[in-house]
């Protein structure tokens, strides 16, 4: 009766499963699965970041999971966009309540400030793509290039 029961709760255990693994083919030709688009936080959402937060997000082909701005102001017509992404004015806020979620971060702020962001991104294994300049100076180059190899 003990094996009977197990038997039972191992099959209806793999029957329940079986459902939530489903192959891509399944879903249909051109359908992209959840687990292969990106989630991409913008740090930065007003200025440049409207060119680059839609070209980013591609259509839905990927996902925006964070936004973050010091000014509101800048970041209305993004936070429209994508309402249901969480919107923080602090980017270490941003990355320490949402690091999981984000596969990716796009660095769009004032200049002096894209060395630190992207260093943060990448100290918790980010993938991040950063408006130009990147650095002020040789030593902040430096930095992050060591940081890419690390993380």
């Amino acid at each position: 009766m003990n094996q009977n029961r197990r038997k039972f709760l191992r099959n209806t255990g793999l029957a329940a499963g079986s459902f939530f693994i489903v192959p891509r083919h399944v879903l249909g030709r051109g359908h992209i699965a959840p687990s292969d688009k990106l989630n991409i936080a913008g740090i930065g959402a007003g200025g440049k970041a409207e060119v680059n937060l839609p070209y980013a997000w591609n259509n839905g082909a990927e996902n925006i999971v964070a936004l973050c701005d010091v000014d509101d102001r800048m970041a209305v017509n993004a936070r429209k966009r994508w309402s249901k992404a969480p919107y923080y004015r602090d980017y270490r806020e941003m990355l320490d309540k949402e690091h999981k979620n984000i596969d990716a971060v796009i660095v769009t702020t004032p200049d002096h400030m894209h060395a630190v962001q992207a260093l943060a991104a990448m100290q918790l294994g980010k993938h991040v793509y950063v408006e130009k300049p990147l650095t002020h100076d040789i030593h902040e180059a430096r930095i992050l290039t060591q940081a890419a190899e690390r993380y």
